[in-house]
């Protein structure tokens, strides 16, 4: 198993956002795909950031210092509401998490399962030579594991 590289269990098909897509653009594939989270491309098709359901609720809700400083504003579900009118034309590039951590193809199912861990990654393009190959997620990683050293 210590052999098992991320290019065996990746997803090689990737549902994919531009960073100028809208943040109901983003919420409609998220949501029709049925996945939570998906990278963002430039016009080049280079990675630049992810977008999570995460990264979609951060908007609507508010920061926890913000919440402890005004509670009031935040139990009045009508004002959410509104906000979710006022953000739903925004770009993805504002609201994309910007830190992608990639992973090589080659690399160890252990070794990429580790920095998601460490770096509470939900889940990471596979990246070969610049370009976006793949995607492999917590959750995969973790049947692999499972499946590999216990009998299921």
């Amino acid at each position: 198993f210590n052999n098992m590289k991320v290019k065996e269990i990746m997803e090689p098909v990737v549902i994919t956002l531009k960073s100028s897509d809208t943040y109901e653009e983003a919420a409609r594939v998220l949501y029709t795909n049925a996945i939570s989270g998906a990278p963002v491309l430039d016009d080049a098709g280079k990675v630049v950031g992810i977008v999570s359901e995460e990264d979609l609720f951060r908007i609507v809700y508010p920061y926890y210092r913000s919440y402890y400083d005004h509670p009031e504003m935040y139990v009045d579900y009508e004002e959410r509401e509104r906000k979710m009118s006022e953000i739903k034309h925004h770009k993805v590039e504002i609201f994309m998490s910007k830190n992608v951590v990639g992973v090589d193809p080659e690399t160890p199912v252990l070794q990429a399962g580790a920095v998601m861990l460490a770096r509470d990654i939900m889940r990471m393009p596979v990246i070969k030579d610049g370009e976006l190959v793949g995607i492999v997620n917590r959750k995969t990683i973790y049947h692999a594991v499972l499946k590999n050293n216990f009998k299921f």
